[in-house]
């Protein structure tokens, strides 16, 4: 069927609204700016046709001959954002719907509220964009376009970083202290950190370096250099026969823990009995250098064993879970050097025995430790005695002072452990060690 281009109502010269019957978007073929083809007459509710990037027209029912329109065939600013002044398509649809409203140039008073509900535009808007149409003299064509200045507006407050400078670094820990420094708002030093103007940096503290602690770092450094084809190949030593050994605290549980939930999930209740004083068992861990064959296969983990720190004992008084007598573990609360001697003797150096590849049985084994008091003196003649009558050629040193990124184990190897543990969440030391183990045994290292 042919309808011509009275049927229409021209918003602009791309968008036509079809006033006669409703129908789909694709219902129409645009031959140009004026001929329209109508091929089908049924349309769904929920068919839309977009004006621009913000102004959406419904098409569920039909428009009035006698200019009413009804609440299912207008112009919606739904998607429009809030405070956002109306472009000039918008204040033209605006005016339209106005017209169409008004008899022989004027409105009623319930009209305009009708259009700004109608529309959900603000009434002052509504109102402002019909006081452009009764200001126009007879004869000239109505313009309805914004009437701001180009620069209207608050002006944007202009201050100079660089004052900045001379705000001491104590007052500038946060944005509030910034901006009472610089005598501006909070939002103003909030809009130059997302410029990019400000930065935030987050500061640690580093140990201090004494003239004797660089030398002997940089002493041990040269101590790693492969000295065989130097300087044809500069390069250092492998380590694969280094050992780093070093305790670590395992607490029960951490103080403040996040947790996902649902909406109507109840949300959970810890307890204890002081939260400085969880539970926790200290462990000693011993690791070396993983190694790999050509083709990236492990034959060799590194992984030589987590060693915690307790004692068995029986009971002293009967409870609801246990008798009195029944032998329980507990977590040995004092480590003393003897107690660390007992544990390198007992446990940790028959471990790298057993765990050492057999090839390699007969190169000296360095166990690296850290400088803490309660540890074993390379010199100790206990440990003297027990590495003569041992197969192995085990070595004990110190890693250099203050020097904490010299252990493997410090420079995060603990940290994957301890996340791993907190997954399981145990509630007695048993559960504690258990954890602890399977987080060692299940830590994944990469060549």
């Amino acid at each position: 069927m042919e309808t011509k281009v009275e049927d229409f109502v021209n918003l602009d010269q791309e968008d036509v609204i079809f006033q006669g019957e409703t129908m789909e978007q694709e219902d129409f073929i645009n031959l140009d700016e004026e001929d329209v083809i109508l091929k089908e007459e049924t349309v769904e509710q929920e068919d839309f046709v977009n004006l621009d990037e913000e102004d959406v027209i419904s098409q569920g029912e039909t428009v009035e001959q006698d200019g009413e329109i009804s609440t299912g065939n207008f112009v919606t600013f739904e998607l429009r954002r809030p405070h956002q002044m109306l472009s000039y398509n918008q204040r033209l649809m605006v005016y339209n719907v106005l017209l169409q409203k008004s008899v022989n140039g004027k409105l009623k008073k319930k009209h305009t509220n009708e259009v700004s509900d109608l529309l959900k535009l603000s009434l002052k808007t509504v109102q402002r964009i019909w006081k452009q149409h009764k200001n126009t003299p007879p004869g000239r064509q109505v313009d309805v376009s914004q009437k701001k200045a180009k620069n209207c507006g608050r002006k944007k407050v202009e201050i100079d970083i660089n004052l900045m400078q001379q705000i001491p670094l104590s007052k500038r820990t946060t944005m509030r202290s910034i901006a009472a420094a610089l005598g501006v708002q909070h939002s103003k030093v909030f809009r130059l950190f997302k410029e990019g103007l400000i930065r935030r940096h987050s500061n640690a503290i580093k140990p201090v370096l004494k003239d004797e602690n660089k030398r002997a770092r940089l002493e041990f450094c040269m101590s790693m250099i492969d000295w065989n084809n130097f300087p044809l190949e500069a390069k250092f030593v492998a380590m694969y026969n280094y050992v780093h050994i070093d305790e670590k605290l395992f607490y029960m549980t951490k103080k403040s823990e996040s947790y996902y939930l649902l909406p109507a999930e109840k949300e959970p209740v810890r307890i204890c009995q002081s939260k400085n004083f969880i539970g926790k068992v200290m462990f000693l861990v011993a690791m070396a250098r993983p190694r790999f064959d050509g083709n990236g296969n492990e034959i060799f983990s590194g992984k030589i064993r987590v060693f915690p720190f307790i004692t068995m004992v029986p009971a002293q008084r009967r409870n609801r879970n246990r008798d009195a007598g029944t032998i329980e573990m507990k977590p040995i609360t004092s480590v003393t050097r003897e107690v660390v001697r007992a544990c390198l003797v007992d446990e940790v150096f028959p471990t790298i025995r057993n765990a050492w590849p057999r090839e390699n049985l007969d190169e000296v084994i360095y166990i690296q430790q850290d400088n803490a008091r309660t540890h074993v003196d390379p010199s100790d003649e206990q440990f003297q005695v027990v590495a003569t009558l041992s197969s192995l050629h085990l070595q004990l040193i110190y890693q250099r002072p203050n020097s904490p990124d010299m252990n493997i184990l410090d420079l995060g190897f603990f940290r994957a452990i301890q996340s791993l543990q907190h997954k399981e969440s145990p509630k007695t030391v048993e559960e504690l060690v258990q954890a602890v183990v399977k987080s060692f045994n299940d830590t994944h290292l990469e060549r």
